[in-house]
């Protein structure tokens, strides 16, 4: 008998990930679908659609069905055993939104394992361009839900985080508001990470309480729906939704059609998928205290949290390990681009020669400091090179290999002050 394994799925912005592990974590498989380059029938740049006002952003729903389709024809043909698979889970691009048509769940069920899985479910969604998050056409359902609930700090003191333009909440609001006859005439709403898992189950998988607290709709603490939410941004929400269940849930076993159709055990257990982030944190097996940070074009810090204390800037998250725990999430704008153009005017774009003034300084760099944010930067909300001098007085240039250093203490002494501000607590 083959050997168990687990697969773990990651629908992403622009590629569909798949790999396979064995009960020691040894990765056995590894493949991947890059929607621009593999399904260029969708027309997608960087696995999305820009709209014309610059803001919409979305992604064509069925693009991730047919991506799916394509890879698990590809595992068939290199000849990887389905039925070893004991259990998979996934996750999912964070507060992007699905709308299933009514009836569709129908459809779901029965899917004949004689067709591949897009062709079934083509005439499913009611909205065929889900608005993912890089969308930022919301802001005045933002200000409404904001105002329905009495102010920005009580929205984030209910649902973890002030009103965000790309969250769930804000973009269901819209379609309803836009178009009310689509929203009615829709069943069911998943994320993201949830489409990913009922497309598994052959039914409509529940939200997890982690992806689903960055929704603006979920109350964080008693990790129910908040009816003063849901209410602020569409009708009988609640029953589109479904009820949100704690994110390592086994939710059932596997469709009949992935057993007719690729061999998979009728026993492979479904686990909840949840968003992108709270993944991470689960991957990277952080404990209470432990920081991780992401560095790229956005730095992302996140971390184990046991008192949160939610505030205007960054996120209050359910912890997807521990549901009686939290996990805190904040964003950077002004990441790897900002200390790429302080290498390239201060080191003659060299990270050998950058490292070098790095070191030729001594930590604390004499007091001096600096906050660089070549574009408006998220946490705080602020633009500008600002310098300042042992003696806090704000200067218009440092020396190359200070400026080096005060970009480099002051973006991680901002990391460190925002996530104290969240509750995160430094041990002596």
């Amino acid at each position: 008998m083959a050997a168990p394994c687990y697969l773990g799925w990651d629908f992403s912005t622009q590629q569909l990930k798949v790999i396979a592990v064995d009960e020691q974590l040894r990765v056995i498989y590894e493949d991947n679908v890059h929607f621009d380059k593999d399904l260029p029938e969708f027309k997608t740049q960087g696995g999305v659609y820009i709209h014309s006002d610059r803001l919409t952003v979305t992604s064509p729903v069925l693009m991730w069905v047919k991506a799916l389709d394509m890879i698990l024809e590809k595992m068939k043909s290199s000849g990887f055993n389905f039925s070893q698979v004991r259990a998979l889970s996934g996750a999912g691009q964070q507060h992007g939104s699905v709308y299933w048509k009514k009836g569709s769940i129908h459809i779901l069920k029965n899917a004949s394992s004689e067709l591949p899985l897009h062709q079934s479910l083509k005439s499913c969604f009611s909205v065929s361009n889900s608005p993912i998050w890089m969308d930022s056409s919301t802001a005045s359902q933002c200000n409404a839900l904001e105002k329905a609930v009495g102010g920005a700090q009580h929205l984030a003191s209910i649902t973890g985080s002030r009103a965000y333009e790309r969250f769930t909440g804000n973009q269901i609001a819209k379609i309803y508001s836009q178009n009310p006859e689509v929203y009615m005439q829709t069943e069911r709403i998943s994320l993201v990470s949830s489409f990913a898992a009922s497309l598994f189950l052959g039914d409509y998988a529940p939200i997890d309480y982690s992806d689903g607290s960055g929704m603006n709709l979920l109350q964080i603490w008693e990790k129910v729906w908040s009816a003063s939410c849901l209410d602020a941004c569409a009708p009988g929400l609640e029953e589109k939704l479904g009820c949100p269940v704690p994110s390592h849930s086994v939710l059932g076993s596997i469709s009949p059609y992935y057993s007719q159709r690729y061999g998979f055990s009728p026993d492979c257990k479904i686990v909840a998928f949840t968003g992108d982030n709270p993944a991470s944190l689960a991957g990277m097996r952080l404990q209470e205290g432990d920081i991780a940070i992401s560095l790229g074009t956005s730095d992302t810090l996140f971390l184990w949290i046991q008192e949160p204390t939610p505030a205007l800037e960054g996120h209050i998250l359910c912890n997807p390990v521990d549901s009686q725990t939290y996990m805190a999430l904040l964003c950077f704008k002004n990441g790897s681009l900002m200390r790429e153009r302080i290498r390239d005017d201060c080191a003659s774009g060299s990270w050998d020669e950058f490292s070098k003034a790095l070191s030729s300084t001594v930590a604390g760099n004499n007091g001096n400091l600096g906050f660089y944010f070549d574009v408006m930067e998220i946490t705080p909300e602020a633009v500008g090179i600002h310098r300042f001098n042992r003696d806090n007085q704000k200067v218009s240039a440092f020396p190359k290999e200070v400026e080096i250093r005060a970009l480099i203490e002051g973006q991680f002494m901002a990391k460190r002050i925002h996530a104290e501000k969240l509750g995160y607590k430094v041990s002596k």
